[in-house]
């Protein structure tokens, strides 16, 4: 199956997926990136990374100004307008008082309780880019130190607060409810067609179980092989459309785009 570039719009996943999972890399992608860029497609990043941490990576990139999805869909940016935070949100403050009360019940910490050091010493990020990722707008990200089977109980805590909970590829996610990559990607869908006057085709890559409702939203779907121990299962019928890559990371999002796209030369 070839779909054609010119009405197409790629949204994508970063860790585990444009980005590789240990040195965030992305040299396997390289090639379909710059012919992506030749034909002006536009590439939506949809990442549970915060707008901080993504916005200079558009940069490098070369997508600078382009929509993106951050903090798992807490955060949506139709246009390159915003200007990345520079301290947390007053929001993301009481989010974290919220489950400071929480943990007279549940073990786990969240992201707000680490130094950047501490952050770049769990995540393998640089110092910079620990700094980055506790610029939080709208969700926290947590490490449950709890038995597994108490998460049930958890997300009904975090549900009387209108908060929910999402699994990423190593981390879990807490965010207001109702929000989340499907919904977020719905929200540029409608943006870029009220732009171009038209609809765009899109293909949705991802390799965790938070990103199962941007891939189940979008036409079609790459999911990239990763390393989350719960299985990214799509409930879609049209399982043509969907394609489980071999390898992981930038390596599975380049298959991901020659099986629907066609190999670059």
């Amino acid at each position: 199956m070839v779909l054609s570039l010119d009405s197409l719009m790629i949204v994508t996943d970063l860790d585990g997926s444009l980005l590789d999972h240990h040195d965030y890399n992305w040299d396997a992608a390289s090639e379909w990136l710059t012919r992506l860029k030749q034909h002006q497609v536009p590439l939506v990043i949809c990442s549970s990374k915060t707008a901080a941490e993504i916005i200079p990576l558009q940069k490098r990139l070369g997508i600078t100004g382009a929509p993106f999805i951050a903090e798992n869909g807490a955060r949506v940016v139709l246009s390159g307008a915003h200007t990345a935070p520079t301290e947390p949100s007053d929001a993301y403050r009481a989010l974290c008082q919220t489950l400071k009360a929480l943990q007279s019940h549940f073990r786990f910490n969240g992201f707000h309780e680490f130094s950047d050091a501490e952050v770049a010493r769990f995540t393998g990020l640089t110092l910079a880019e620990a700094s980055q990722s506790r610029l939080r707008e709208a969700s926290e990200v947590v490490l449950w130190r709890d038995d597994e089977h108490r998460l049930a109980a958890f997300r009904s805590a975090l549900a009387k607060h209108n908060l929910a909970l999402t699994q990423g590829g190593r981390f879990w996610h807490v965010m207001p409810a109702g929000s989340g990559k499907g919904m977020a990607l719905e929200q540029i869908q409608q943006h870029v067609a009220q732009q171009e006057g038209k609809a765009r085709i899109t293909l949705g890559l991802g390799d965790g179980p938070n990103d199962i409702p941007m891939l189940e939203r979008a036409d079609y779907a790459v999911v990239i092989k990763g390393f989350s121990k719960t299985p990214v299962n799509l409930q879609r019928s049209d399982t043509q459309n969907v394609y489980h890559t071999a390898h992981v990371g930038p390596h599975g999002w380049r298959e991901g785009l020659d099986y629907f796209l066609a190999p670059t030369e």
